[in-house]
């Protein structure tokens, strides 16, 4: 099975028209993009978008051969001239199935808002899905069926909908994900590529034509990635942002409570109401049995600094005296054993720390130990780690 993605933009094509955006503005060359489109071995079209002949040319493909054109949004589209020999499009209803004379096999999925997705299956038994923008799976009958070979969906929008195919085992790792309908509010090249990677998907061009059941391009996962950041950089988010397409995500939260600080509560509310439902939160500075866990789900540690200030509370570090009697030793020797847990790991994790040996030398023995403490774990821990950022103004810079 041959999918051609005519087109891979949200339905008003990439830059928007009149839009002044910095997305829009760097929208240009290759980085242009055409309303989404699929055409499935020459023969089922998905949705008719304008230009829809001259994009399958460009592509070296013929409209010639087509048996079914379908419409995925949940109106009819822009007003679109039917070229001429062209099936006029159409929209199955949720549930139907659908066989053409080729053999190929189209099924009708129910969205959880408006729209139609579609599934298809070819003669040999390769399965695509097609997902419309903004839309997630509102079930998946057949669930016991083999993973998609082949997956196009919004994963900038809807990243929700890919955890959902996911825990259906609908997505496996030998599934091609690649993102449609991407619009102004996605990120740029390289950024896009690097968001998808951390979802196991990837961007292609307008004109590219994937072969369903090849999955040599498939990215890896990171198995560990380190974000760092100074105060409101972002960081946070961004590493939420890293696993908001698996379904089930274990979050450390090392900061514990703080009796009468109404300020922490508040910030640990916000952090809560925006993780996904699926998420399970544990509070807990244990890490390291956390880490040595190879069968469990993905593993979010939010955040080293504040597991550092535990050590350093636990181990009396504070003071100067303690600190030449035997505390330096014993900080740094949990430091080392939490590096050397992050370097077995088998399950994928993301941690999360603050950069903060930029600014001004702390007036404080203890404030310089901690500043000296935190950049020596950060650097055990980024040396052990496949992807490192660093959070700017809410920019990721990445560092490996």
């Amino acid at each position: 099975m041959e999918a051609t993605l005519l087109g891979t933009a949200g339905p008003e094509g990439l830059p928007v028209p009149d839009c002044p955006c910095a997305a829009c503005a760097l929208a240009v060359d290759h980085g242009a993009r055409a309303p989404s489109s699929v055409l499935v071995d020459g023969v089922v079209l998905l949705d008719l978008t304008p230009g829809v002949a001259l994009a399958a040319a460009r592509a070296g493909h013929s409209l010639a051969g087509l048996r079914l054109a379908l419409l995925s949004h949940p109106h009819d589209g822009p007003a679109v001239e039917i070229p001429a020999g062209l099936p006029a499009p159409t929209r199955l209803p949720d549930g139907q199935r659908l066989t053409l004379i080729t053999g190929h096999e189209v099924r009708a999925l129910a969205m959880d808002a408006p729209g139609t997705g579609y599934a298809v299956e070819s003669p040999d038994g390769l399965r695509l899905l097609y997902l419309p923008p903004g839309c997630a799976p509102a079930g998946l009958d057949g669930a016991d069926e083999p993973p998609y070979d082949l997956v196009l969906l919004d994963a900038i929008g809807r990243p929700d909908a890919l955890a959902r195919l996911r825990a259906a085992g609908a997505v496996a790792g030998t599934t091609d994900v690649v993102a449609v309908h991407l619009g102004h509010d996605a990120p740029p090249q390289p950024e896009l590529s690097r968001r998808l990677a951390a979802y196991g998907a990837r961007a292609v061009p307008d004109g590219t034509t994937l072969v369903a059941g090849d999955y040599h391009a498939v990215p890896d996962v990171p198995r560990r990635t380190l974000v760092l950041g100074g105060a409101r950089s972002g960081k946070s988010a961004e590493a939420e942002r890293r696993l908001a397409a698996f379904p089930e995500v274990v979050y450390a939260a090392t900061g514990g409570t703080r009796d009468g600080d109404a300020d922490w509560a508040d910030r640990v509310a916000r952090h809560r109401e925006r993780r996904p439902s699926g998420w399970r939160t544990l509070e807990t500075r244990d890490l390291l049995p956390l880490l040595a866990d190879a069968a469990g789900p993905p593993l979010l540690i939010d955040c080293l600094a504040l597991w550092l200030t535990d050590v350093l509370d636990t181990e009396g570090a504070w003071d100067d005296d303690a600190w030449h009697n035997g505390a330096a030793r014993r900080v740094r020797a949990r430091a080392d054993a939490l590096a050397a847990a992050w370097r077995a790991t088998r399950r994928t994790a993301v941690a999360v720390s603050n950069e903060v040996g930029s600014g001004v030398v702390p007036a404080t023995p203890a404030g310089r130990r901690f500043r000296d403490e935190l950049g020596r774990l950060n650097a055990m821990m980024a040396a052990e780690s496949e992807h490192v950022l660093l959070l700017i103004a809410g920019l990721p810079l990445p560092l490996r």
